[in-house]
């Protein structure tokens, strides 16, 4: 399936998974609120953030009420200053409510993702260093996160494990050798990138050696890391692995090498504080 295809069915997914779990068979608080009853909604961010999660909150009241009108004032991806009204919401009033704690959890933590990743992009701006995700993802937010990655200017590594090859330690034990294991990878699917993993210097070079597309250089000092810039001689694409923090991250970058993975931006996200506030409320 398309990358986009499997995003577009995740988000349809995702949103029927958060009603079921948060309104299971019904909201019996909302059923405090007369059934006729209208209201307007203002959605806030209570800090600086990048928004991500349009979609995702778009069908999730499609799908509880379509009478629920939502008018977005920004877009995934962009930069959310603090006490900044982003979304009003206007219908039923016990729609509204009902849908409102799904819509943020969602919204609190893929903007979350993508301002943890926007404050890393920025730090490395100037290097022309691509920053990368990984699998470490939170649980049935593979493709969200990974989309909220993109939002904050950072670039998705593989998306799961059918997509590009990755040889680590263990995959090197079973097959022998980073050669075998390369050659075996070219004669499976020639089309798909390969990348090995590697722990040291001369594992370095027998990847250069194997003709791998990319090398992820695992827990490398500073001082390897720019003599393995110097021995690839831009034969394959360098990716630094291991211990990046916001302490390490923009002397890693300095030493020259193509791409940064970072487990944090997804596995380690911190949710935005956001708030719903009822502004109007008539009957119909």
């Amino acid at each position: 399936m398309h990358y986009y295809e499997a995003l577009a069915e995740e988000i349809r997914t995702s949103a029927a998974h958060l009603l079921a779990e948060d309104v299971g068979p019904g909201d019996i608080t909302a059923q405090l609120i007369p059934e006729r009853q209208w209201a307007r909604a203002r959605v806030i961010s209570r800090e600086d953030a990048v928004l991500c999660g349009v979609a995702w909150v778009d069908e999730l009241y499609r799908r509880l009420d379509a009478r629920v009108n939502l008018t977005w004032h920004a877009a995934d991806g962009d930069s959310l200053s603090a006490d900044h009204v982003f979304l009003e919401l206007e219908g039923p009033a016990r729609s509204l409510l009902t849908g409102e704690r799904a819509a943020l959890n969602l919204l609190q933590t893929l903007s979350g993702t993508a301002t943890r990743t926007r404050h890393y992009v920025q730090r490395v701006a100037d290097s022309g260093v691509r920053l990368l995700d990984t699998r470490k993802t939170l649980p049935g937010l593979r493709l969200a996160q990974k989309y909220a990655v993109t939002c904050g200017g950072g670039h998705n590594h593989r998306i799961g494990l059918y997509d590009a090859f990755l040889i680590k330690e263990n995959h090197i034990a079973a097959c022998g050798s980073i050669a075998a294991a390369v050659k075996e990878a070219r004669n499976i699917a020639r089309d798909l990138p390969v990348e090995v993993e590697v722990e040291n210097l001369e594992e370095l070079e027998q990847a250069l050696e194997a003709g791998t597309d990319i090398v992820m250089l695992d827990n490398f000092s500073l001082e390897e890391l720019r003599e393995a810039v110097r021995i690839t001689a831009r034969r394959a694409t360098l990716e630094a692995s291991g211990n990046v923090s916001e302490t390490t991250l923009e002397a890693i970058a300095a030493t020259g090498v193509d791409c940064i993975s970072i487990g944090a931006l997804t596995k380690d996200v911190k949710a935005i504080d956001l708030s719903m506030r009822v502004i109007q409320v008539d009957s119909r």
